[in-house]
This record gives structure tokens, C-alpha cells and sequence, in this order.
């Protein structure tokens, strides 16, 4: 839009005539030459067309934008290692980041200039790093786990079984599609989980039965929204260009799709996305608490309890490690340090007097 633009500048007006009669200009868009687009924007990109997943995408553009105000908004392709070294040291020495964090931070960096301004980082000497602590994770007997279960209902319980049934991480549970179930196999497809690695993990025989109903109630809301005109779900990757109407398909439903529909400000479409993460994070958390736990359980602990309760049982530990999804089995060596009995069940001499 042409925006009329007045001129103080001159100085070959009079005073009078500044005050009465200002000069008017027409101001006319500059032609750029530049088109390409803005460093976030050639960000996301770069990590979409990786298949990062969103959250990693938030955080490394987290990452960057507290790394471009460090440096009081000098853009990346002005700094180099001095400037990466200096940040992430403020970030153990000054803010008390853990180790994981700052890694997380310099992953993100990293990223920026390889994949996004096409420089290789060298040495960045000497970063204070900062500290390694040694987590042990939080774990539920199994009569806990059944209180904690005993306090949810419908779809809630069905996700929570699945998260210490199956070991799922709760995000893995919500983006469960129709056809990653396999009931004549008691299987689970798990589709793009951590690190964009498929996997097969087993579900418990015990939670068929809710589940069949439960699919029963999604199907008939499915097929009222299809008569309404919409019941389109988000396809993965390009599928939606490829095949247009495999949205619309029972397979490719959600296993908990929302109560209320959204729709797409662009196009006017509607449909269900899955459940929000954050409502199966509260009713976990109400539940722990009507369970009179003390410890702090959340969803994730469903998890670390699925792989505790396996060694505890006699589980090879690689076979756990595949049902984990785990890349290195040194990450799923951390349940042994729980197990009632130690890692190679050792008897405590006191348990012997």
C-alpha cells in the first residue's frame, strides 16, 4: 500500500511554510533483490525438510533466538567459535544449565551453521561445561501402578495402560493410528517415534477388550463427522498430495482423536486432531494424587516402570532395549540401578544374619 509520506527535510521552506504547508511525497516500495528468506524461516525450513519433529524445531529456534540476543542481535553469520564458546559457557557459569541442556543448545547451533549458512564450525576451545548429574529415574511398584490406574477412566486409562503396558513415551500413545494396530499379533506400530525410528512393541492381551470398544465409540464419531462433510486428519510427510482422500480413511484415524474439531484458517477444513497432550498430563497427575503417592509420577514414569518391571521379571536386557526403541543399551542399563535386587541380583549380607 502507497502511504503518503511528509517531508521535514528540506530546507529551503520557511518556517511558516513548515508549520501551514508541509511538503507531501509519495514514498514507492524499494525493489528488493534479496528474496530469500529470513534466517528463522530458512531455519524451519531446513528442519522440516529433515523430518525433525515440531518440538525439535521449537527448540532449536529457541536455541538460536536466545543465542542472536546474547550477542545483542548480531546475526550468526557475523560470529564464529569465540561467540558460540562464550555463550554456552554463560549458560553453565551463569544460568546453572544442566548438561543435557547445554548440549541441546549447542546442537542447535551447530545445526544453524552447517545446514542453514553452510559454514563448518571449528575448534570453540575451552567451553566450561556444564556439570553431568547422575539421574536415576523415578519407578512404580506394580501396586502403585495399579492405584494410579484404578483412579482413570475411558480413553485416559486406555493411555496410560498402553504407557506401562507397552512402554510407551505418552506422545508415541497419542499419535497411534487406527492401522498401527495389530490385534491377531497383540502389536504396536510405532511410526516416527524419538530420533524418526519406526518400531514394533507388543500391547497388553488385557487392554483388548477396552480398546475394541473404545474404537467402536471413534468409529461412529468418524462416521458422523464424514456425513458433516469433514473428518480429515493430518497425513504425515506429503502423503496429503499424493493420495488427497486417504485423509478421510478409517486406518488413518486417530486412536484418540479430540472431543472438538479445528479447523484450517487457510482452507476452511475441518476435522480432529488427536488429544492434547497436556489433558492426559493432568488427569495422570489428579490420579497420582488420589493414589496417595508420595513420589512425583508423571507419565513418563509409566514408562521407566514398564522397563523396570521386565528386568525385575527375568528380561534379557537387549530385548528391552528394542522395546524401548533405545539406540544405545548403556540408556536402558539405567533401570538396573532400581531393581530391588542390583543389576546381577546381589543379596545384601544384612538380609543373610
Amino acid at each position: 500500500m502507497i502511504q503518503p509520506e511528509i517531508n521535514h527535510s528540506t530546507s529551503l521552506q520557511s518556517k511558516t511554510d513548515k508549520a501551514t504547508s508541509p511538503a507531501i511525497r509519495i514514498v514507492m516500495p524499494m525493489p528488493t533483490t534479496d528474496n530469500k528468506p529470513k534466517l528463522l524461516t530458512q531455519l524451519s525450513q531446513a528442519i522440516r525438510s529433515r523430518h525433525y519433529s515440531r518440538k525439535t524445531e521449537a527448540t532449536y529456534i529457541h536455541w538460536i533466538k536466545r543465542f542472536i540476543f546474547f550477542h545483542h542481535v548480531r546475526h550468526p553469520q557475523e560470529m564464529a567459535e569465540p561467540e558460540i564458546n562464550a555463550f554456552l559457557t554463560h549458560l553453565a557459569v551463569k544460568e546453572h544449565v544442566s548438561a543435557s541442556t547445554q548440549n541441546q543448545a549447542l546442537c542447535a547451533i551447530v545445526f544453524l551453521y552447517k545446514h542453514v549458512l553452510n559454514r563448518k564450525i571449528g575448534d570453540i576451545g575451552e567451553v566450561i561445561r556444564a556439570k553431568q548429574s547422575r539421574y536415576i529415574p523415578v519407578v512404580m511398584t506394580k501396586d502403585e501402578v495399579k492405584a494410579v490406574l484404578s483412579n482413570l477412566t475411558g480413553d485416559k486409562w486406555i493411555i496410560a495402560y498402553f504407557m506401562y503396558g507397552a512402554g510407551l513415551r505418552l506422545m508415541e500413545c497419542l499419535r497411534l493410528r487406527v492401522q498401527d494396530l495389530d490385534f491377531s499379533k497383540n502389536q504396536l506400530i510405532i511410526r516416527s517415534g524419538k530420533g524418526d525410528k519406526d518400531r514394533v512393541t507388543m500391547f497388553p492381551e488385557s487392554v483388548k477388550k477396552s480398546l475394541i470398544e473404545h474404537l467402536s465409540k471413534v468409529k461412529k464419531i468418524h462416521e458422523s463427522d464424514i456425513a458433516q462433510g469433514f473428518g480429515r486428519v493430518l497425513m504425515p510427510d506429503a502423503l496429503a498430495r499424493k493420495y488427497p482422500n486417504a485423509s478421510k480413511e478409517w486406518r488413518w484415524q486417530w486412536i484418540f482423536p479430540q472431543e472438538k474439531l479445528w479447523q484450517n484458517k487457510k482452507t476452511g477444513e475441518r476435522g480432529r486432531h488427536h488429544i492434547d497432550e497436556s489433558i492426559i498430563q493432568k488427569s495422570v497427575k489428579d490420579a497420582v494424587a488420589k493414589a496417595g503417592l508420595v513420589k512425583r509420577a508423571t507419565c513418563h514414569t509409566f514408562r521407566h516402570s514398564f522397563a523396570t518391571h521386565l528386568l525385575e521379571d527375568g528380561y534379557d536386557i537387549r530385548t528391552v532395549q528394542e522395546l524401548l526403541g533405545h539406540k544405545d543399551v548403556k540408556t536402558t542399563m539405567i533401570y538396573t540401578h532400581v531393581l530391588n535386587k542390583g543389576p546381577s541380583a546381589v543379596r545384601s549380607p544384612a538380609d543373610n544374619l
